[in-house]
């Protein structure tokens, strides 16, 4: 039986009680750290006191990103700029994955992506592509761009489109916008594909963050404000997920018919101080 308050909701099994067997935990960026938006962004209240909690505990804490807008240097930067205490190794963001797909697999990319992520693949080889990766292009995504990318796959005997997430849409200061996994379906439609995800809810993506902290799926947490790819993707990977109140949250959320949090929070600091205090009992 689910018990609800005003605050949050306790699943049957595991939250917060889990939190006393937890050897790690890993934080979803824009939407429960921060939102983005003009400048930096805004931090969200009581973030960057949480994360200096996990970090003064005796927990291992990783953040997983599908941010795709900016290189892994720059991105950690703002954050830091925003008060955050983390370093780049510490951050797992799609493109440094999908270059080691490309050099295991010999592939050079068309990229429809974010200027600021341009730099990430300097040292690929991109003449002649015989594949497409797409990321948050954001207002890179006009039509000219994406037809580039479909007359690529089209013209390809066997092709192959990578997409770094596959989220619909996130939050910024001033609404919600429009994420790569809606792109990524025009490209699989138009081309009669099924694109290859990198990032989240990628199992393979969870999978190197969890190998980074040596720990088994049950020994560790996702918090994120995506109920789909960061939520029920850490739960199809053995671990459980938990769903904040911000960023990209919706109400429905709760509501929804195939994935269920193992916990709802109001914020990131209500989820750490829950378990901070399993921890202590």
């Amino acid at each position: 039986m689910r018990m609800r308050s005003g605050h949050f909701v306790m699943a049957d099994k595991g939250w917060p009680g889990c939190a006393k067997s937890l050897k790690g935990v890993i934080l979803d960026m824009c939407g429960v750290l921060y939102d983005s938006g003009e400048g930096d962004g805004v931090a969200i209240p009581g973030s960057i006191e949480a994360v200096r909690r996990l970090k003064e505990s005796d927990l291992q804490l990783r953040f997983c990103t599908n941010e795709t807008q900016a290189t892994r240097e720059k991105f950690v930067a703002k954050l830091q700029r925003l008060g955050f205490d983390i370093s780049a190794s510490e951050v797992f963001p799609p493109a440094p994955a999908a270059i080691a797909v490309l050099k295991d697999r010999s592939l050079r990319p068309h990229l429809l992506v974010h200027d600021g992520l341009l730099p990430e693949f300097d040292g690929v080889d991109k003449t002649n592509p015989n594949c497409v990766i797409i990321g948050d292009a954001a207002e890179h995504f006009s039509y000219q761009n994406l037809n580039e990318a479909f007359r690529v796959l089209i013209g390809l005997e066997k092709p192959v489109l990578f997409s770094l997430g596959q989220g619909k849409y996130y939050k910024e200061t001033d609404g919600l916008k429009l994420d790569v996994g809606v792109y990524m379906k025009a490209l699989e439609y138009a081309c009669d594909l099924k694109a290859e995800v990198i990032g989240k809810p990628s199992p393979t993506f969870f999978q190197s963050v969890l190998n980074d902290m040596g720990l088994q799926s049950h020994e560790a947490l996702m918090i994120g404000d995506d109920l789909l790819n960061d939520v029920g993707g850490a739960q199809h990977c053995g671990m459980k997920g938990v769903q904040v109140r911000t960023g990209k949250y919706r109400p429905s959320d709760e509501r929804h018919p195939t994935v269920m949090a193992d916990g709802t929070v109001d914020n990131l600091a209500q989820a750490v101080e829950l378990i901070l205090n399993q921890r202590r009992r």
